[in-house]
């Protein structure tokens, strides 16, 4: 069987999605496609043999063409895709966030919650890539005691004019928060955002770097460095400290060479480069779920208690205070995911 997919959204991580659906990954096609800019959409359907171009997203989900959907729109028009695709039964794969506020998350919970099973899976492609599934195996194992902190570090080379200090939590830490969250299998608890020095790199007002500082419910603290103008590359860290050893990312240059008494090796310059491989994982683990008639990976709840710690996060980030996480009671339906 081949899964046909319509994707919502044809700017960038639309097309790239498209891309992999088309020459990378195994068992489904791009069936159909739109774009608020219908010109667009239409481009990007020249390029791919079959793909029929729909005039709004609801068109795209009401076609019986369509097995499943990938919405990679504008952030703001997540709910009302993936709650179109709930009422149509659709499996759908929804770029991060969710969506934009906790009461359009509490919506499509509440919808799926009342379909009666899993419809929706998340883009929170570090779950996928190969560093970070080791180091949560060695976490889980127990085999170097018990976790107490982590340390973690999502670097930019830069960022748009556009790009905000409300935009570093959002659009950067939110992977932190997802992180963290799934390495403890555990809520996060309460924020505290520390405003450091200001680099030089930085525009006027902008706050950059953040120390975004994550308490767990069980106990355990995160650190995460929130740098987007580190202007040497895209530089991702994290370490696990435990009771009886740590356990840490990597590094993704693929080789070290050493040299004249000194060793080298690349940073990646793109957040693509880093998790290319990661998203090839994410997108082929989502079609072999929808294919065998369910879904996998992270999940509404998931998507929820996310954008509900970013809302956290940007209050500490106002008030330069500890602010507590206050989440809904987990539905039942999530009751077999890991936290």
């Amino acid at each position: 069987m081949t899964l046909d997919v319509g994707v919502i959204g044809t700017g960038m991580i639309g097309q790239d999605h498209i891309r992999r659906i088309s020459t990378v990954l195994s068992g489904a096609r791009v069936a159909a496609v739109t774009d608020v800019d219908l010109d667009r959409a239409r481009a990007v359907a020249d390029g791919v043999p079959g793909a029929v171009v729909h005039e709004t997203g609801q068109a795209l989900i009401e076609d019986p063409r369509v097995d499943a959907v990938v919405v990679t729109s504008w952030g703001p028009t997540h709910e009302e895709y993936v709650l179109a695709s709930i009422a149509a039964g659709k499996q759908v794969f929804c770029e991060k966030p969710l969506a934009t506020t906790r009461e359009a998350c509490d919506r499509i919970v509440d919808a799926e919650v009342a379909a009666g099973r899993r419809l929706v899976q998340v883009g929170f492609m570090r779950r996928f890539d190969p560093q970070y599934r080791a180091m949560k195996a060695v976490v889980t194992s127990g085999e170097i005691g018990a976790p107490l902190l982590m340390h973690a570090a999502h670097r930019n080379p830069s960022v748009p004019d556009f790009f905000t200090s409300d935009m570093t939590i959002n659009d950067s830490t939110v992977h932190d928060i997802d992180v963290a969250r799934w390495m403890f299998d555990d809520e996060i608890a309460a924020v505290t955002v520390v405003k450091g020095r200001i680099s030089r790199k930085a525009k006027p007002g902008f706050n950059d770097p953040l120390l975004v500082l994550l308490e767990m419910r069980g106990g355990v603290v995160v650190d995460v460095e929130a740098m987007v103008n580190a202007g040497f590359g895209y530089d991702i860290r994290g370490e696990v400290v435990c009771e009886d050893g740590t356990v840490e990312l990597s590094e993704s240059a693929g080789v070290i060479v050493k040299q004249s008494g000194r060793y080298s090796g690349r940073v990646p310059e793109h957040w693509k480069e880093r998790f290319e491989r990661a998203f090839d994982l994410e997108l082929q683990a989502w079609v072999d779920a929808v294919t065998a008639g369910g879904t996998t990976g992270p999940s509404a709840w998931d998507g929820y208690a996310a954008t509900v710690v970013c809302e956290t996060g940007l209050a500490a980030l106002r008030s330069g205070r500890r602010e507590e996480v206050v989440l809904r009671e987990r539905p039942d339906l999530y009751a077999k995911e890991g936290l």
